[in-house]
């Protein structure tokens, strides 16, 4: 092995242990000041307050959403819990928008890994768009497009521990367990992204990326948008990993496409939403997030 090789290595290695690390410490950290929020919001308040339908529902909703990241396996109940409590059509549709986009661990992550005024555009963008979303699909009467049995009490099984259920012990001690589970459920997402990422930060040629990804290519951030779409990443493992592509040359607005596509639909999801919405449904789910993707990229390599 020459030296040149050795220290790619020694590179590699490097950004795996110093992302491990401070990514490990940052998704507790939020995880458990979340966990002290969703003490004092719970799913019942939350729905009790987007139950108006007043013009300011839509913004709370959204600010809501970014605050309250809920585990996958209550998504899919808790928006039930919305219809069934009268919230407007078109705040629910900003909370599923804005929540997988806006949650502070993405922000978190965002932050630390691209800088401030990064995380404030793509705020803006994720936020602006699913209000007017929200707003646009309530307005064209998509609400027809929500399955009957939606309304249907669900049954509440599992999930109790990973998902604020209550038990006899100390409150802190409680929310320390749940953040703890939710770790272990995202530990091998968040380490695969981080070796993906560390991997190409290492040996992917800069060419290659460049050529492909660049600023420079007008088709970069669309097919961006796209691939992350189908693409199951989880956000923990999508920011490191478009890190490492930003590092090798890849333009922040196809980067910036990536995240969206990935972190606001998945395969998973989609599936999952299929419980709720009828398929005109799904497809103007898929619409909005991939239009917020590939404007959000477009708009970043304009204004930055």
């Amino acid at each position: 092995m020459s030296h040149i090789d050795i220290g790619v290595v020694q590179d590699t290695l490097g950004m795996f242990a110093f992302l491990a690390v401070e990514l490990t410490l940052l998704f507790l950290l939020i995880s458990y000041v979340v966990g002290v929020l969703q003490e004092y919001i719970p799913p019942s308040k939350i729905q009790s307050i987007l139950s108006g339908k007043n013009g300011k529902g839509y913004f709370v909703a959204g600010l809501l959403g970014a605050i309250t990241p809920f585990c996958s396996c209550s998504t899919i109940p808790f928006l039930k819990g919305l219809l069934r409590a009268k919230a407007g059509f078109g705040t629910m549709m900003v909370f599923l928008f804005a929540s997988p986009l806006l949650n502070p661990i993405i922000i978190g992550l965002f932050a630390v890994t691209f800088g401030l005024q990064v995380t404030v555009f793509y705020f803006t963008i994720a936020m602006g768009v699913s209000v007017i979303a929200g707003y646009t699909l309530e307005k064209l009467g998509f609400e027809k497009y929500v399955k009957s049995e939606a309304y249907i009490e669900p049954e509440s099984k599992g999930c109790s521990s990973a998902c604020g259920g209550k038990t006899q012990v100390s409150k802190w001690k409680r929310i320390w367990d749940t953040t703890w589970v939710d770790f272990k459920k995202v530990m091998p997402y968040l380490v695969g992204g981080i070796a993906l990422g560390s991997l190409i930060y290492g040996f992917m040629p800069t060419e290659f990326v460049a050529k492909i990804a660049s600023k420079e290519n007008p088709f970069a951030i669309p097919i961006a948008a796209v691939i992350g779409i189908p693409l199951y990443i989880r956000a923990e493992a999508v920011i490191p990993l478009s890190a490492a592509l930003a590092a090798k040359g890849m333009g922040l607005g196809a980067v910036m496409a990536l995240i969206i596509g990935s972190a606001g639909a998945s395969l998973t999801e989609v599936i999952l939403l299929k419980s709720i919405f009828k398929n005109t449904m799904i497809v103007a789910f898929l619409t909005v997030i991939l239009s917020m993707a590939v404007s959000a990229g477009y708009l970043y390599s304009i204004f930055f």
